[in-house]
């Protein structure tokens, strides 16, 4: 028997342009969250996005994350990562995309 509850990633809106990721973010999770940010992004509506409470990535979640920097770049809107966790930040420097995302 499989439980996935564990791995439920969520995409949460705040206010002031911000949102907050949490879960884990991998092959199973990210398809749910890529549309519902996009278009969160696409539209202004996000522009920062807090990762503390990311419990787990792989290179699935790490390209989510380009991705939603690529639709906020094609929007002409800035997108900004914040408490990027380290096992993100080390598989970004590995794959050398670590100069495209910016943190705080």
């Amino acid at each position: 028997m499989n439980d996935t509850s564990h791995n439920a990633a969520k995409l949460e809106l705040k206010d002031a342009e911000r949102a907050a990721l949490t879960g884990v973010l991998d092959y199973g999770t990210v398809g749910a969250l890529l549309a519902e940010g996009s278009k969160a992004i696409g539209s202004g509506r996000v522009a920062f996005i807090d990762l503390q409470d990311v419990t787990a990535g792989d290179s699935a979640g790490l390209a989510l994350l380009l991705e939603w920097l690529s639709v906020a770049r094609a929007a002409n809107r800035s997108l900004r990562y914040e408490n990027m966790p380290a096992q993100l930040q080390q598989l970004a420097r590995l794959s050398e995309v670590e100069e495209l995302l910016v943190w705080g």
